[in-house]
C-alpha cells in the first residue's frame, strides 16, 4: 500500500502580491531622501497642466499642438477591460506629472549645480566629477526626469 502526501496547493501570485503590497504600503525605512526645493504642477492633467509643462521645457509651438492633440485623443479613450488583470482605478486627477528641482541659476558647469544634488549622486556612490574626469564619457545627472547637468555639453553640441 502507497501512501501519498497531497500539498496543499500555494498560489504564488497571491503571495508575490502580498509581499508586494507590504513593501509598497509600508514607511520608507532607509533613510536615503534629498530634500530638495522642486518647481511642480497642480495634480491633475487638463490643457493648463500641459501648456505648462510646454512652457517650463520652453517646447515649440508645434510640440504644444501635439501634446494638445494627442491629449484630446487620451480623453476620448477607454482602458481596455478584456484582460484577466484587476488593480484599482487609476485617478489620473491625483498625479503630478511635472516636478523638477529649481535651481537657481542657470548651470554652466557642474560646478554651479546645487550643492545638495550633487551630494545626492555622492550618496548613490556616483562621483559625478570623478566620471567625467576618469571615463571621457558624457555624464546626464538626471533628477525627476529633468538633466540638472551635462558634462561635455560643448563637446556634444
Amino acid at each position: 500500500m502507497k501512501t501519498e502526501i497531497v500539498q496543499p496547493e500555494v498560489n504564488l501570485m497571491d503571495d508575490e502580491r502580498t509581499t508586494i503590497e507590504r513593501a509598497v504600503l509600508s514607511d520608507y525605512k532607509y533613510g536615503f531622501v534629498t530634500d530638495i526645493e522642486a518647481d511642480e504642477a497642480p495634480r491633475g492633467l487638463t490643457e493648463d497642466t500641459i501648456r505648462f509643462i510646454s512652457a517650463k521645457k520652453n517646447e515649440p509651438q508645434w510640440m504644444l499642438d501635439w501634446r494638445l492633440k494627442a491629449y484630446h485623443h487620451w480623453l476620448k479613450m477607454e482602458e481596455p477591460t478584456w484582460a484577466n488583470v484587476k488593480y484599482p482605478q487609476i485617478d489620473f486627477q491625483n498625479i503630478i506629472y511635472y516636478s523638477a528641482p529649481k535651481q537657481k541659476v542657470n548651470p554652466k558647469s557642474l560646478d554651479e549645480i546645487d550643492p545638495e544634488l550633487r551630494r545626492t549622486f555622492e550618496k548613490l556612490g556616483i562621483s559625478l566629477d570623478e566620471q567625467k574626469r576618469l571615463s571621457g564619457v558624457a555624464v546626464d545627472a538626471v533628477i525627476d526626469s529633468v538633466s540638472i547637468g551635462t558634462t561635455f555639453k560643448a563637446q556634444l553640441a
